[in-house]
């Protein structure tokens, strides 16, 4: 019998955005620092100090601490900005 559905639902590669690109991660959950570090190695002009956020709809967006486990699922869009912004 082949592989059951339930399986291949365990870890999945899930698309995502980041800062308008295109990420291909593992899901269902990551935390924000493997968020980064997959969109870094998948190109994205980013670093992990940058901070992350998750864009939620209606203008809402949530901060993602490296630490914090995210659920991930197809479309989900995240936005990474240099820390360094005292204004």
């Amino acid at each position: 019998m082949s592989t059951s559905a339930e399986a291949i639902q365990e870890h999945h590669l899930v698309q995502i955005s980041v800062n308008n690109r295109p990420v291909r991660i593992e899901g269902p959950k990551a935390t924000g620092l493997e968020i980064k570090e997959a969109a870094i190695a998948q190109g994205v002009p980013i670093q992990v100090s940058f901070q992350l956020s998750e864009k939620l709809g209606d203008h809402k967006t949530k901060i993602i601490g490296n630490t914090d486990s995210v659920t991930l699922h197809e479309g989900a869009v995240f936005v990474a900005v240099a820390d360094d912004d005292n204004s």
